[in-house]
């Protein structure tokens, strides 16, 4: 990866970790769910509001962590809105993807764009401790969804 692009990459995680989007408690939420990753002790709440055609209205958190945690959780909310269940899963699992095994992701053409944005977090893959801050709130997102209140990434 070329400097200026990792430079890049860490202006975007810093801004997301130190001024968060969607870091509130939406009073109409109607799906949550805690998550925790013991190993470094990130913790967080998701917030969804999902309509009766299973698409995200709302989708919201709160909690503390690192970085790349918060930087992640902010990202996912603002990318995750307006989107089904079936396509916030295919974004989770090519972001998955993206933080264990490489740039070869697979996902339908019309999310593209919401995975390359994801892109600047590809770089936790070199720091195998790191992709669970990464990945915790998308896990706890599926948490909320399944109707589970709690999940950990132990």
């Amino acid at each position: 990866m070329a400097d200026d692009l990792r430079d890049l990459y860490q202006e975007v995680i810093l801004d997301h970790g130190k001024h968060p989007r969607n870091f509130r408690h939406p009073a109409d939420s109607n799906c949550q769910a805690h998550g925790h990753n013991p190993l470094c002790g990130d913790t967080l709440t998701v917030y969804l509001k999902l309509d009766d055609g299973h698409v995200i209205r709302d989708v919201a958190f709160e909690g503390r962590g690192c970085a790349i945690s918060t930087a992640s959780a902010s990202m996912m909310t603002e990318i995750l809105k307006g989107k089904t269940e079936a396509q916030a899963k295919a974004i989770f699992d090519a972001f998955h993807h993206l933080c264990t095994e490489g740039d070869d992701v697979s996902i339908p053409p019309e999310l593209e764009e919401e995975a390359d944005r994801l892109r600047v977090l590809s770089g936790v893959r070199q720091f195998p401790m790191r992709v669970k801050c990464a990945t915790l709130a998308w896990h706890t997102l599926n948490a909320a969804i399944a109707g589970k209140p709690e999940v950990s990434t132990e």
